[in-house]
């Protein structure tokens, strides 16, 4: 029998978990953020693990920035916060990027594949697989195009990330890897239209809680 010890679930992401306020260009606090005010509304058997990097990507080198490709660092990260009950993963608005040269499709790719790999990991308890949840992101909103942050994102992201949602659900039929379209319950701010404002991580917070007491309940 398993001793009685903490949900651990690791939440890796972009800087939607990391927590960029596109107000400031700072992080929001730990109160603020999704992931602190997922802890604070779980109850004492859960921990939650923030897994957050501005830029990051599913599977991408960035050739302007080191470091962001998620493929290279899940592992070693998985295997540092281990044994895991469950792993959440939020991509997806990065690689919409012009310089990446992607389409949704490829983009859905590389999220289920860096999804198969987290799920293939010994880091779950006894040696188990970890469960793994994907999170469709909201959708950017066209009118990034008008604002400073299209200058390096370049255009076709808000369509790219609207396309997202179908090729995920469909290329994750039949896997053991659980997924959820944040769309009709989060929304990204008005100012980049592609972070999360203060109501934006209120919204998370509430829906990954759904998700998360659903999946492991289950078990």
């Amino acid at each position: 029998m398993r001793p009685l010890t903490k949900k651990t679930i690791v939440c890796f992401g972009d800087s939607n978990t990391w927590g960029y306020n596109a107000e400031t260009d700072a992080r929001f606090d730990e109160a603020t953020r999704w992931t602190g005010l997922l802890a604070a509304e779980l109850d004492s058997s859960y921990r939650i693990i923030e897994e957050g990097l501005s830029g990051r990507t599913s599977v991408k080198e960035d050739p302007l920035f080191e470091g962001l490709s998620g493929l290279s660092y899940l592992y070693p990260c998985l295997m540092s916060h281990s044994p895991l009950d469950l792993v959440v993963i939020m991509l997806g608005t990065n690689d919409t990027k012009a310089r990446f040269h992607l389409t949704s499709y490829n983009i859905a790719q590389g999220i289920v594949r860096l999804a198969k790999k987290a799920r293939a990991t010994t880091t779950g308890i006894d040696g188990h697989s970890p469960e793994v949840l994907v999170i469709a992101p909201p959708p950017i909103g066209e009118k990034y195009v008008d604002t400073s942050i299209c200058k390096s994102m370049g255009t076709q992201c808000s369509e790219k990330s609207l396309e997202l949602v179908e090729h995920l659900n469909d290329l994750l039929k039949g896997t053991d890897i659980h997924f959820a379209d944040s769309k009709a319950e989060v929304v990204m701010n008005e100012i980049d239209y592609m972070h999360l404002d203060k109501d934006g991580h209120r919204q998370m917070a509430k829906f990954v809680r759904g998700q998360i007491t659903s999946i492991l309940n289950e078990r």
